[in-house]
């Protein structure tokens, strides 16, 4: 096995088994690396690939939660040498390999930020473009898609395309339905006219390598109020986010459940006793003493159940700090929760119409309740829809889980949903797009993957199981 880089030494050495993971806890095996230094070593790579037939799994920074960077078998091609970050007024230039907090950190030194910001900093812009990642201001600013405004990319016969914003494709993809949701991730988003940057983003690495984008950037609004609102029940604080939701312009509205507030107590002890469940918000403001902040006030002083005087509340960035720290805490308990049980990472990336999300909280409860007692968290972006369910399962044995979270995804496509709203379905979850979409539906993606990777050579496994 041979760790091969272009104009470099090959050296003699087995595929790493940090090349072989990801955050699901799914293992593979790959026969050899490739660590390219430019774009003419990975069109080199794919185009040898190609030839002999060779499944290539492209690695970037391991942090996916659905095994989409997990190869069997074949080439593991690591864009590890792609960390361009150039940061210019309104935009920025970013290789594949560069890490999301290394862009925000870069992009706030400039006055500007970058909307999208899923929980994981520690993640790839390959990575977050690939799977069409969003995030908890995705309730204002969307996701991935949205942002992106070029794309290089290496196809799998070795062509470089550079495609802007307005490129179309140069073939009729047809027209797959996209469901009633605001945020979805689940196959291929194909409409007549579309343009290519449409068509890679969210593409989980099966039609092509992206190496390089030009993202958008904002500048750094004046001031953000944010609070933690704590309310004594759950149906309290749904109730708040479709008041909120309707009537305010927050850009994030997440929340928690009892049993999140349970752990995170582990963690933040101050969290009140008689806390059933939270909301945490973000609202921009035009300064400090914005008239936002009396508006939120009244809003929550008003709301039924709402622990007023014992909510947390914030206008400086030292201070949002901390509940930047309590919204990341977590996804941390849970993944630490699942790892000491040595079990699978067990959770839900579905989203529901906004008219739906009580019912499908419901459900989610209701079920869990049944088959799990005691032992899950449902926690997220409810601004969206889109809350994380979080099974703590048998390590011995997960098909009841398994078998529970195929259900929540039938019942979620049965309301309008999507299987997958932030992740991508990348190999654990590939068998669900079958509930979202019908068989004429999944044959045209099929087609648009056999024209641009004849020798179905790109992401094996990722989307589609055979």
């Amino acid at each position: 096995m041979q760790r091969v880089e272009k104009d470099g030494p090959q050296l003699p050495a087995e595929v790493p088994s940090a090349y072989l993971e990801d955050a699901s806890g799914l293992k593979g095996h790959a026969e050899r690396l490739f660590a390219p230094l430019d774009e003419a070593g990975v069109a080199t790579v794919l185009r040898d690939a190609s030839a002999a037939r060779i499944p290539v799994t492209v690695s970037g920074a391991g942090t996916g939660v659905t095994g989409g960077r997990v190869p069997f078998g074949g080439w593991v091609l690591s864009l590890e040498k792609f960390t361009r970050l150039d940061v210019h007024n309104g935009y920025a230039i970013v290789g594949a390999c560069t890490l999301l907090r290394d862009l925000h950190a870069a992009a706030q030194r400039s006055g500007q930020f970058y909307p999208p910001d899923p929980t994981e900093t520690g993640s790839s812009l390959g990575g977050n473009i690939a799977c069409n990642a969003s995030g908890a201001r995705s309730f204002r600013y969307g996701a991935t898609r949205a942002w992106v405004e070029r794309l290089r990319v290496v196809l799998a016969d070795g062509r470089i395309l550079d495609v802007g914003r307005g490129d179309p494709i140069d073939f009729d993809p047809g027209s797959v339905p996209r469901p009633h949701v605001t945020k979805n991730t689940a196959g291929y988003l194909l409409r007549p006219g579309m343009d290519w940057v449409d068509l890679i983003v969210g593409s989980e690495g099966t039609l092509g390598v992206v190496t390089e984008a030009t993202v958008r950037l904002l500048p750094l609004p004046p001031a953000v109020l944010g609070g933690v609102v704590f309310f004594r029940g759950d149906q309290q604080a749904i109730d708040a986010v479709e008041h909120w939701r309707a009537t305010a312009t927050p850009r994030m509205l997440e929340y928690f459940d009892l049993p999140s507030l349970l752990l995170l107590r582990t963690r933040f002890p101050e969290i009140p006793a008689q806390a059933g469940a939270a909301i945490l918000f973000e609202q921009e403001m035009a300064s400090e003493e914005d008239a936002a902040i009396d508006l939120w006030l009244e809003r929550i002083e008003g709301a039924p159940g709402a622990l007023a005087e014992d909510s947390w509340f914030a206008t400086t960035a030292g201070d949002r700090e901390r509940f930047r720290r309590f919204r990341h805490a977590l996804p941390e308990l849970v993944n630490d929760t699942v790892r000491r049980a040595g079990a699978l990472k067990m959770n839900t990336d579905f989203a529901v119409p906004l008219d739906r999300n009580r019912d499908m909280l419901a459900y989610y409860r209701r079920r869990l309740e049944e088959e799990f007692p005691g032992r899950y968290v449902i926690f997220g972006h409810i601004g969206d829809a889109h809350v994380h369910v979080n099974v703590f399962s048998d390590p011995a044995n997960p098909a009841p889980a398994a078998d529970l979270f195929t259900e929540f995804a039938r019942h979620a496509a049965e309301l309008g949903g999507t299987v997958a709203a932030e992740h991508g379905v990348g190999k654990r979850k590939a068998h669900l797009l079958e509930l979202q979409y019908s068989p004429q539906h999944l044959e045209l993606m099929r087609a648009v993957k056999r024209r641009l990777d004849p020798a179905g050579i790109l992401g094996r496994g990722n989307l589609w199981q055979h």
